[in-house]
Order: C-alpha cells, then sequence, then structure tokens
C-alpha cells in the first residue's frame, strides 16, 4: 500500500486551504458518538448530528481527507457506476426507491451543503456528462436516460452533435447528462466539513488510529494506537477501503468484503484561454461508458484533471502521462501533447454486486463501506441517514437498504490479481459492440 502515500503530491494538497492537524487523543474520553474515519462518510455523520445537538467524537488514522476523499477526481455524480434503479428497488422494495432516491439528489445536496456551511470548495455545478464510447453503448444511455427520468432526476438524452459541442471532441457519439452534478477540490471539502464539525463543537483527534472496539457495559470501548480510550454509546465506521491500512484488526470482516482499487489522478498544466474555449467550454464533469474509464474535468485554475488505471503500478507516473496524454490528444488536439504537473493515487472500495453495503456490526454500531467510485457524492447524503439512525430515526424513514458484508474468498489474492485480470478485459469488452 506505499502507493496510497502519494497524496502530498496530489494538485489537492497543493492547492486545498490550510489545516492544522487537531491532536491525538490521550487518556480516557467520553463521547456520545465516536465516528472512525475523517473522510466525507464520517465527517458528514458527525456534522448531521452535531446539527441535531449530539456529543460527537471523529477519530482519523492520518489526516482529515487523508483517504479517498482526498484523492478522487472531485467529480460530484448522481449516479452508481453499474448498479441501476430498476435492480436497486427490486432487491431492497420500499428502501430500495428511498435509496435510488438519495442517489438522484446527492449531488444537489452535496452543493447545497457546501454553500450551506460556507465552504470553498471551487464546487462548479456545471453538470456531469457521460458519453457514449461506440455508438452501440447509446442504447444504455438510452436506457439509463428513461430509467432516472422516469424517478423524478433531470437526466437526458444527448445525441452526437451536442455531445460534440459540449466536449469539443468528435471521438464521442451523445451520452446522458445531469445538470445537478459537477465537481469540487475534494480535499478542500474534506477540509471544510470538518471545520463546519468544529465550530459545531465536534471533537477531532487527528494521527490516531483505532485499534480495536469492544463492547463493555452497554457502551463501546474504542482503544487507539497509542493506547488511549474513547468511550462511546454509539459508533459509525467510515473508513471505506481503507478499513485496515492502519490497523489489519480494526474490522476484518469489513475489510475483506472489498477490493481496494488503485485509482490513478493527474492534472495538466494550466490550458491558454484559446484551449479553455474550445475544449469542454461549459466545465462539465465527464466520465465516459469505457469499463477502462475516461474521466476529466477542470479545475479552478484550468488544468484538467484526469487519470486512469494501470495493471502494474510499477513506474506509474511516467507511464499514466504517457498513456493518459495519448488519450487526451486524441480526443482535443487542440491540446497537443500535454504535459502534466501532478500525478498521485488512491484506493477506491469496489464490491462484487457494485453495490455499498450499510450495515450493523453490533448494537448502535453502523459501517457503510463500497463507494464503487461514485463515493463523493454519495457519502455526504449516506452520512445524512446514518446520522439519523444513530439519532433514533425508525429505519421506515431513513434511505439505509441494510445488507451484510460479504468475505471475498482468498481476499488477499484477489486483491492482488484485480487489476491485472480485469483491466485487460474492460480493454477488450471496451473494443467490442
Amino acid at each position: 500500500m506505499t502507493f496510497a502515500n502519494q497524496i502530498s503530491s496530489s494538485l489537492w494538497a497543493a492547492t486545498a486551504p490550510d489545516r492544522t492537524p487537531a491532536a491525538a487523543l490521550a487518556g480516557q474520553a467520553e463521547t456520545d458518538v465516536a465516528v472512525i474515519g475523517g473522510g466525507f462518510s464520517g465527517l458528514s455523520t458527525a456534522l448531521h448530528l452535531a446539527r441535531e445537538g449530539i456529543r460527537v467524537t471523529v477519530l482519523e488514522g492520518a489526516a482529515v481527507g487523508f483517504g479517498g476523499s482526498g484523492r478522487n477526481n472531485g467529480q460530484v455524480i448522481p449516479t452508481m457506476t453499474a448498479a441501476e434503479p430498476d435492480a436497486i428497488e427490486a432487491r431492497f422494495g420500499d428502501v430500495g426507491e428511498r435509496f435510488v432516491g438519495l442517489i438522484r439528489d446527492s449531488a444537489a445536496y452535496l452543493f447545497d451543503t457546501a454553500r450551506a456551511e460556507d465552504i470553498d470548495c471551487e464546487g462548479e455545478q456545471t453538470g456531469w456528462f457521460q458519453p457514449a464510447h461506440r455508438a452501440s453503448r447509446m442504447a444504455l444511455s438510452e436506457k439509463r436516460v428513461e430509467a432516472w427520468s422516469k424517478r423524478g432526476a433531470p437526466a437526458r438524452l444527448v445525441d452526437r452533435e451536442e455531445a460534440a459541442r459540449l466536449l469539443g471532441s468528435e471521438q464521442w457519439f451523445g451520452g446522458m447528462y445531469n445538470a445537478t452534478g459537477g465537481h469540487i477540490n475534494p480535499l478542500a471539502l474534506a477540509r471544510g466539513l470538518a471545520g463546519a464539525c468544529e465550530a459545531r463543537g465536534v471533537t477531532i483527534h487527528e494521527n490516531c488510529p483505532v485499534a480495536s472496539v469492544e463492547r463493555k457495559d452497554g457502551k463501546w470501548h474504542l482503544v487507539t494506537a497509542s493506547g488511549a480510550v474513547l468511550v462511546a454509546r454509539s459508533v459509525m465506521l467510515a473508513t471505506n477501503a481503507y478499513t485496515g491500512f492502519h490497523e489489519r484488526k480494526l474490522a476484518p470482516t469489513v475489510a475483506r468484503s472489498l477490493v481496494p482499487v488503485l485509482s490513478w489522478q493527474m492534472a495538466t498544466a494550466p490550458l491558454t484561454d484559446a484551449q479553455r474555449e474550445t475544449i469542454v467550454p461549459g466545465r462539465q464533469a465527464v466520465s465516459d461508458t469505457h469499463g477502462d474509464l475516461r474521466f476529466f474535468r477542470y479545475d479552478k485554475r484550468n488544468r484538467l484533471v484526469a487519470g486512469g488505471a494501470l495493471a502494474v503500478p510499477v513506474n506509474g507516473p511516467e507511464r499514466l502521462k504517457a498513456l493518459v496524454g495519448k488519450r487526451l490528444a486524441e480526443a482535443f488536439p487542440a491540446l497537443g501533447t500535454p504535459t502534466f504537473d501532478y500525478v498521485w493515487n488512491g484506493f477506491i472500495g469496489m464490491t462484487e454486486d457494485r453495490l455499498p453495503f450499510i450495515t450493523r456490526l453490533g448494537p448502535d454500531f453502523w459501517c457503510w463501506a463500497g463507494c464503487n467510485g461514485r463515493g463523493v457524492a454519495l457519502s455526504i447524503s449516506l452520512g445524512r441517514e446514518l446520522a439519523g439512525a444513530i439519532a433514533g430515526r425508525p429505519l421506515e424513514e431513513l434511505a439505509l437498504p441494510l445488507s451484510e458484508p460479504k468475505p471475498i474468498p482468498m481476499h488477499d489474492l484477489v486483491t492482488r490479481l484485480a487489476l491485472p485480470v480485469f483491466l485487460p478485459y474492460y480493454r477488450w469488452r471496451d473494443t467490442r459492440d
């Protein structure tokens, strides 16, 4: 996992507002709710609980936004990657319908939350576009537009001519557009959420990995790696793909139910004004229908923030500069051969069924994991719902489709082989109708 330490080389680390790390927990303390993990999920849960006057303490193993929350591309997307609305509702019934509604509104809710808390996260609600990379994939776009439109989402089908205007490229064939999406500086959002939490009385401890959680006398006792103890009525585990990163024994069932996939991000040098006027002139977030995904968006300084995947991460930055640079140059001839000022990476948590699992690990001990590449918008809304559950709202009112984590057989082997096996397959499939 040494590659996951590259957050310091990220564009977001270079541009997000500074944050002075909070002190680690020392001795013993008590709280109403203990949140493990200082990413989007944990901070959103803490913020919503604090709004109700509930005492919350967040324990973060490294720094706020250290995990996937501070390393991703920053696209705010109101869908799942592969789990479609019909399948979610068929599996979960009424709560599945509520969950689909949560996904539908998740991008708008993130931007609303940032505005309400006055968080400067470079948010641009310019829309999200999923262009079809082959003519045959337009059938998928049509089905998705139909499914989401039926549920009240502002999804619409874009034809090839409009796609060319939106993208400044003839390479795609149309696709699905949703105006509620957009993009942010994700590390700035994480740090902003932490500040909003602290302003409402939440206690945050950083560089404070939790080694164990044990139930004693009707309460949870969280023991940190340094031996400090936090006693809480309720616990929220919000570590997703980084479950087990600091302490492997923390929640092994959760960790072994996910495949942590290394996702690479990179940012070009700032584009010229002339390039900006022709390449994605509306500044939408874009991620297409490739299995080996093409994705990009602008940052505040007019850098294109893109990325890719590698079967083997050896010499990753240089290989990705060549691979992604070639893809961008082919799509946008006006760009020429781009130069990249930043390359970084982080883990995303994938599940076998491409759905997150939301579960209770014990009395008043909640957890969700498995963002499947859609954690930015989803995390903020799920934090709200989990805060409601912790505060005692009936589950019948919440969008929480509960399911059990399913440990993956031979997990360590699967984790090592996931990209070397599946990425070539995805690339092969991307060339087929």
